[in-house]
């Protein structure tokens, strides 16, 4: 036992030495040195479209964006998310200030079709104090109403493509084409899937779009013909990384916001998914993905 103690205390006093030893050599310590991660801020700035918990609270909702380490918020008047009514609005606005979460876009807004109506959502959206009103499945004779209201209320309008059953805009093209010559404040949200199924080229689009590119909702699809061939991001077929690049190329100053539409009742298992994808695809790419 003694023997052991003594062996014991020699081992520990023959390793200080050597180790103090080496610092006076100038030799390289035999432990690892703790460095930071290096690489660039991201110039790709991933947000949620709260469409992804459509079936949860707003209090849910913020729970699951700090999950996430998110704070950047698409949002849509679903559930509690975003209401229309302007003193259930100011109260969600309220609990989103307060758990740090800022709105980038309100959205996918639909018009009715009638004056009022687009006068009432536009009024909506501005008291929100968010800068894009993202827009589905307008007819070409809304425009020049969203027209005039754009320089009224000095809002960007994304109009968002919902791919072949979509009788006006099914693509991103078709969106460009009928906008063309308009106010540049209205634009584009393209919404990936839906895109590759109406068979646009995503790369092709972000750049036709350019500066009229106001928002992105990104998903992922195992088949650019079936709808329901949904899977989390990275698991696949579009083409992030290129999508990513083109996206850096035409200095793109909005969000990528996940728009995850399978699961409904348990999204998070996918959701962390796209996510950890997206991060670690940029990383990879030279980016701080948190930065």
């Amino acid at each position: 036992m003694l023997k052991n103690q003594i062996a014991r205390r020699r081992f520990l006093q023959s390793g200080m030495v050597a180790a103090a030893a080496g610092a006076l050599s100038g030799a390289a310590p035999i432990y690892a040195e703790a460095v930071a991660e290096t690489g660039r801020p991201s110039p790709i700035r991933l947000g949620l479209a709260s469409y992804t918990f459509r079936n949860f609270t707003r209090a849910q909702l913020i729970g699951f964006m700090k999950q996430l380490d998110l704070s950047d918020l698409n949002a849509k008047d679903m559930k509690d998310h975003l209401p229309m009514d302007p003193a259930a609005e100011v109260q969600a606005l309220a609990d989103y200030a307060a758990a740090g979460i800022k709105l980038h876009a309100a959205g996918v807004v639909y018009f009715k079709g009638d004056d009022a109506d687009m006068q009432s959502k536009f009024e909506y959206v501005k008291r929100a104090g968010v800068p894009v009103m993202v827009v589905g499945d307008p007819t070409p004779a809304m425009l020049p109403g969203i027209e005039r209201r754009v320089k009224e209320y000095d809002l960007r309008v994304a109009i968002h493509n919902h791919g072949p059953e979509d009788k006006y805009f099914p693509s991103p093209f078709d969106v460009l084409k009928a906008v063309k010559g308009m106010d540049p404040r209205i634009g584009c949200c393209i919404d990936v899937g839906h895109a590759a199924r109406a068979g646009a080229n995503l790369v092709d689009a972000i750049h036709a779009a350019g500066p009229r590119l106001y928002n992105m909702h990104v998903k992922d699809l195992t088949s650019f013909r079936d709808k329901a061939s949904q899977v989390a991001v990275g698991e696949g077929i579009l083409p992030f990384r290129e999508m990513f690049a083109a996206l850096i190329a035409i200095r793109y100053k909005g969000f990528v916001d996940l728009e995850y539409e399978v699961h409904a009742d348990d999204p998070m298992p996918g959701v962390i998914s796209s996510y950890a994808y997206m991060r670690g695809l940029l990383t990879g790419m030279g980016y701080l993905a948190h930065a």
